[in-house]
């Protein structure tokens, strides 16, 4: 399925691609698609005025691979704003990433400090989902 094909299909849907490389990208989208993955999170820095739009339960998105072609659409569930030290085990384990929290926490310094700057107290928008569709 083409780029506008999907769109088409989930009206009013927006992209976005998971992780800062092509390997985190696929390990997140096989996440998904194992159903281990059932949450993620963005600084909240980056939403907002300029940035991408605060996800909202029953919206739906297209989750791109690296290469930018549809691979999954997902729908939020639930979303929350919290500060990086206050992340729970319950989410940091639905995120599918880590089988602890200090993994998350260990995992999610390094994307952040790649990423803009982490600090203890950054507040994320922690998002819940549920897979809607595989597009591949």
């Amino acid at each position: 399925m083409t780029l506008g094909e999907a769109l088409a299909r989930h009206a009013g849907a927006a992209t976005f691609t998971f992780g800062d490389s092509r390997a985190l990208c696929d390990r997140l989208l096989a996440l998904v698609r194992a159903g281990r993955k059932t949450a993620t999170c963005g600084a909240l820095r980056d939403y907002g005025p300029g940035g991408e739009a605060l996800p909202r339960p029953g919206r739906r998105d297209i989750a791109l691979d690296w290469d930018g072609a549809p691979a999954l659409v997902i729908e939020t569930t639930g979303m929350t704003i919290c500060r990086f030290r206050d992340v729970g085990e319950d989410f940091a384990l639905a995120e599918g990433e880590d089988d602890s929290l200090e993994g998350w926490r260990a995992g999610h310094r390094a994307y952040f400090e790649r990423n803009g700057g982490w600090t203890p107290g950054m507040e994320l928008v922690c998002e819940r989902f549920r897979l809607v569709e595989d597009l591949q």
